[in-house]
């Protein structure tokens, strides 16, 4: 363990941001590193519990406690070594992770968790500082002749597809736009994670031997029979990106969006990349933002560096409690999300639900609302005269993700759908068809990235039981 007595001694510290007004001038990221003396002193707080809660609290089962021992001590290149013993990607997890390991820390029942998220991301600064993250190709004699076809390249896809070539596969990985990264590319906001942390990590991948192909739509090049004659497995690693939409008055006019649709031109328009449809742009506009969680808190801070007008942040749910019930430790608990993007402006209002969009000359000018209130059955049902309108010329739909988009590959495939969207899978992560597999928010619906990362590797160690009849990749 860390210190016996660190807890008891050392509070909890938050991660130091840069100041609002300067943050909002650029797409930087938000924060600024803890000093190691500092987060050496965090480490402490954390101990070899009797049941490491964080642990099993965390999807890739991260070995949370050795590696805090270890930074406590000073021994950075073994925390790293521990760290990537579970985790593909742990600058990932680190930065975009909203960290169920904390929610679960046995502190977090009477005080306040230990620091685990940026003592992860500190870790793996520290090691590609010092040069400890180098590429781990196969030898050519541990190389199985087999191919594997790794479908997206997300968080999920990339996880799957280190591993299959770290068992020896050929891998090659299969990205419909025109850069690697899925979401991690053209999701994620800058500000919350500067694209330079995925790009020097593909870097690695390539070294070890991966192949990327880009501007590659499944189902026409290459087709999806050319697929399963050039490899002998697939793993989906497509996403949930299928957008849920509204069907109301008014839904047609310019000005309504989904979310996403902004997210990818803003941050091609940050990276420099040109923007090919018609431009969705929230400066100088009044920005509605329908929805309340992850997605929408994106649209919140682009709109914002924007220099929108004025943004409204609606949610159709009710306020979430500003403090977790104890009673649901260790699971993620029920409570309300402020981002460092609700610092930086911005209204947020809930129990709202929205009737209709009206305008002039095809384009949107107003939104039509009333309140809401939950029945004796959870069931929303709106307030009579609470009717009320909102000027607006932007609209972004943020309101959830409806599974994998139906495109030409898993019509084709006919693999089917679960309850939440995502394809149908056994606990294998097999699908109804022989050798392709299924990982990350493709399988589970739209989730974390931290489940992603686990699911890649599980359904890469599947792949390679189906590939070789054993593994040499861990359980």
């Amino acid at each position: 363990m860390g210190d016996p007595k660190g807890f008891l001694k050392i509070g909890r510290k938050p991660v130091p941001k840069r100041p609002v007004a300067e943050r909002l001038k650029d797409y930087r990221w938000v924060y600024e590193p803890m000093p190691e003396k500092e987060l050496r002193g965090q480490a402490s707080r954390g101990m070899d519990c009797g049941v490491p809660f964080c642990n099993v609290g965390c999807p890739v089962n991260n070995l949370i406690p050795d590696w805090n021992h270890l930074v406590y001590k000073d021994r950075w290149r073994q925390a790293i070594d521990r760290l990537h013993k579970t985790n593909n990607f742990p600058e990932f997890t680190g930065i975009l992770c909203p960290a169920p390991c904390e929610a679960s820390c046995v502190l977090s029942i009477n005080d306040k968790p230990v620091t685990i998220k940026e003592i992860e991301r500190s870790i793996i600064e520290r090691a590609f500082e010092e040069g400890w993250v180098v590429p781990r190709p196969p030898p050519p004699e541990a190389r199985t002749g087999k191919r594997v076809a790794v479908a997206g390249s997300g968080p999920a896809g990339l996880a799957a597809a280190q591993q299959l070539n770290r068992a020896g596969h050929g891998v090659v990985v299969f990205e419909k736009d025109d850069r690697i990264g899925g979401l991690l590319r053209y999701g994620i906001p800058d500000y919350k994670m500067e694209k330079l942390v995925v790009d020097r990590r593909l870097a690695q991948l390539e070294e070890e031997g991966i192949e990327f192909r880009t501007n590659a739509c499944i189902g026409y090049d290459p087709t999806t029979e050319e697929l399963r004659q050039e490899f002998s497995a697939i793993v989906l690693a497509v996403g949930a990106l299928q957008g849920v939409d509204l069907d109301l008055p008014g839904r047609e006019l310019k000005g309504v969006h989904l979310a996403m649709d902004y997210l990818v031109q803003q941050n091609r328009r940050v990276a420099g990349l040109p923007v090919e449809r018609e431009p969705i742009t929230a400066g100088g506009k009044r920005v509605v933002v329908l929805g309340g969680g992850d997605t929408s808190a994106d649209c919140l801070g682009n709109a914002n560096r924007e220099g929108a007008e004025s943004v409204r942040v609606l949610t159709h749910g009710a306020k979430p409690p500003e403090s977790a019930d104890p009673l649901r430790w260790p699971d993620w608990p029920f409570v309300l999300h402020t981002y460092p993007v609700h610092e930086e402006g911005g209204e947020r209002r809930w129990n709202v639900t929205v009737t209709g969009f009206s305008g002039r000359d095809g384009r949107v000018e107003k939104m039509h609302a009333a309140e809401v209130e939950r029945g004796p059955d959870g069931r929303p049902r709106r307030l009579p005269g609470t009717e009320f309108e909102v000027d607006t010329d932007l609209v972004l739909l943020a309101i959830g993700f409806a599974g994998p988009v139906r495109d030409r590959l898993l019509e084709e495939l006919k693999l089917g759908f679960g309850e939440k969207g995502g394809i149908a899978s056994d606990e294998r992560y097999g699908t109804g068809a022989s050798g392709i597999f299924v990982a990350g928010d493709a399988r589970r619906g739209a989730s974390l990235i931290v489940w992603a990362i686990a699911e890649g590797r599980k359904a890469a160690r599947q792949a390679d039981l189906y590939l070789m009849g054993e593994s040499r990749l861990p359980p």
